[in-house]
């Protein structure tokens, strides 16, 4: 592997906009070149309810922002309390298939959590039948942009005014109510190298 495919910057980017990541994303994506290295961008988003390309529209009443995204998959929620990781690869040049990365990105974090497990045309991540980590990507001329959200310390509350990533009834759960008693900035880093090594080792 060459030097700059051993290079993944990972960033922290403190709280954002999701506005304002969506717009930085798309920027640093379609402003990259084939020498461009890879960056994991790790954010929290104040909260938002994001529709993907895959989501019809909907009507909240909790006065939550909803905005619509280029990701895949339906609608979820972002807010304070969870590490959100974005993941700007460049597929291509790794040899990485999309349906590849999303199995790499999940299974980043069950190597995270020593535990959860997958459902077939449900992306993500689930602990006894309870959702912990969402996940959508957008890819486009083989580069990746987008990740996933990792529920950590947040009020789950605002799950409850929509159909989870499309599923009615969908239950949700975080670290904190699993017993894991690693701080946020402990969980980050861990998730991050958990994913650095995966992409490399792909």
């Amino acid at each position: 592997m060459s030097a700059v495919l051993e290079r993944i910057a990972v960033k922290r980017l403190g709280r954002t906009e999701y506005a304002a990541a969506l717009k930085a994303m798309k920027v640093f994506t379609g402003g990259r070149t084939d020498a461009t290295p890879d960056e994991l961008w790790l954010t929290e988003h104040p909260p938002v309810y994001t529709l993907g390309q895959g989501a019809a529209e909907v009507v909240v009443s909790n006065g939550i922002a909803l905005v619509r995204s280029d990701r895949g998959g339906q609608i979820t929620y972002h807010g304070p309390g969870q590490i959100v990781l974005y993941a700007l690869v460049d597929l291509g040049r790794r040899g990485i298939k999309v349906k590849q990365f999303v199995s790499i990105l999940e299974q980043a974090v069950i190597d995270l959590l020593d535990q959860g497990e997958r459902r077939p045309g449900a992306p993500g991540v689930y602990v006894g039948g309870a959702k912990i980590a969402a996940l959508g990507i957008r890819v486009t001329r083989g580069r990746s942009y987008h990740g996933l959200a990792l529920n950590v310390d947040m009020d789950l509350s605002p799950y409850s005014a929509i159909d989870p990533c499309g599923f009615p009834g969908l239950r949700v759960t975080q670290t904190k109510d699993l017993g894991i008693e690693k701080t946020r900035d402990e969980l980050e880093a861990s998730l991050a190298r958990n994913l650095i090594s995966r992409i490399e080792n792909a």
